[in-house]
């Protein structure tokens, strides 16, 4: 029986803003839910809820089913704090008026 090939790839999860944590892992050919669970973030952010958490690769919203590819990105999204449009809104108001337009 030939041995699946394995795949590089990247896990990274977000626990606060500026910090990011990620693990380059490889591992046989598999899902995205095997890259996370093998990469052990969620045993060092026990609040993941891997059946709750958005996933994805690169940007793009997937399903833990996904079969991954060599050098994808592996990517565990927390749900935001602020809606970015208020954020901007406080950032503008917070900001004198004088540098308000640029």
């Amino acid at each position: 029986m030939a041995r699946a090939e394995a795949v590089r790839v990247s896990v990274a999860y977000s626990p606060q803003a500026r910090g990011v944590d990620e693990t380059e892992l490889s591992l046989p050919a598999g899902r995205l839910a095997d890259a996370i669970r093998a990469s052990g973030v969620l045993d060092r952010h026990p609040e993941l809820n891997l059946a709750q958490a958005k996933l994805g690769i690169w940007g793009r919203v997937q399903t833990p089913e996904t079969v991954l590819r060599e050098r994808d990105r592996v990517e565990v999204y927390r749900p935001l704090q602020v809606d970015p449009k208020e954020a901007r809104r406080l950032r503008y108001r917070k900001r004198g008026p004088d540098q308000r337009s640029r």
